[in-house]
């Protein structure tokens, strides 16, 4: 693993750090101590198990120790698919793309608590998981930026019923039902509006900003640099301009009082974060268990195939 920034990084746990077999009974084996594992992941804030041979045959009963009681990926923006019970590809977003650091549904009513990320296949280069600490994330940035943020953001997205750009409602909600979709809304306090071509704008304000429950650590948690127009670069923000006015964009972000974010506010949380990002490169059979508040995570260019799995947790 590779870091600039402070000197912060993940805790490596190996069959010799584990005093256990190279295998996946030994890895479970060791998991077996959920007490020992929470403690760690609270102090390192994401935990690297590598080593132990770790296969998608044998993967299940470890998702159970690291990430018991898995969540489906509901309301989440990214590209994903469901391989298993709420397991999900990572992302699906071209190889030849940085993701930016980000905690996991920062912008929704509710978040897991945990990730954990599992290496089926490695990429031939690059495709290393980017971890962040997020305290100093916060800290990176100017005192002006976090001012401006400190009432929080208003995230908004228009997904379509079938055809049209970004995501629909239904692959967001994982149903069909116009109900279920309102219930879960009604639930998280968000404001929507079903349109006349069958889509579905919503719109919610979310923290900037939050405290862990156990730690108290406050950390930098939001996306709107990857809501925001900047993010795709002036070309593309350019073309989308002309194509789209803003309230019609598949996602976009405001402030807490809906006047816009400067470019420059968004950019600097993306590139500081990124600049201060330790990578996990990935060998098959790894795993990357990250408390989804204490940490964010992202991911870098790569060649070749590359699949890595996740599932989540309170």
């Amino acid at each position: 693993m590779t870091t600039t920034g402070r000197a912060w990084a993940p805790l490596e746990i190996d069959p010799a750090t584990a005093d256990a077999p190279p295998t996946p009974e030994g890895l479970l084996d060791h998991l077996s101590d959920t007490d020992l594992t929470g403690r760690l992941l609270l102090d390192h804030k994401a935990l690297v198990f590598r080593g132990f041979g770790v296969t998608p045959r044998t993967l299940t009963p470890v998702l159970e120790l690291l990430v018991p009681g898995r969540l489906a990926y509901v309301h989440g923006n990214s590209p994903r698919t469901k391989v298993g019970d709420n397991v999900y590809t990572s992302t699906e977003y071209p190889a030849q793309f940085t993701i930016s650091m980000h905690n996991e549904l920062s912008y929704a009513d509710r978040w897991p608590s945990r990730l954990c990320f599992f290496c089926e296949r490695a990429p031939e280069t690059g495709g290393a998981t980017p971890v962040l600490d997020g305290a100093h994330w916060l800290d990176s940035l100017d005192p002006e930026v976090r001012e401006a943020f400190a009432p929080g953001v208003r995230y908004a997205q228009n997904l379509h019923g079938g055809q049209g750009l970004g995501k629909s409602w239904q692959s967001t909600f994982e149903t069909e039902d116009r109900d279920e979709v309102d219930a879960v809304l009604d639930a998280a306090g968000a404001d929507w509006t079903w349109r006349p071509d069958g889509g579905l704008r919503v719109s919610r304000l979310r923290p900037a900003t939050v405290e862990h429950p156990v730690t108290g650590d406050r950390v930098w948690f939001n996306q709107a640099d990857q809501w925001h127009p900047a993010s795709l670069g002036e070309g593309t923000a350019a073309d989308l301009a002309r194509l789209l006015p803003p309230e019609e964009l598949p996602q976009s972000v405001t402030f807490a009082d809906g006047s816009p974010i400067p470019d420059a506010y968004v950019l600097q949380a993306r590139d500081r974060g990124l600049a201060s990002a330790v990578d996990v490169p990935w060998r098959e059979g790894d795993l990357l268990l990250v408390d989804n508040v204490l940490a964010a995570h992202g991911r870098r260019p790569y060649t070749g195939p590359r699949r890595v799995l996740v599932a989540m947790s309170d």
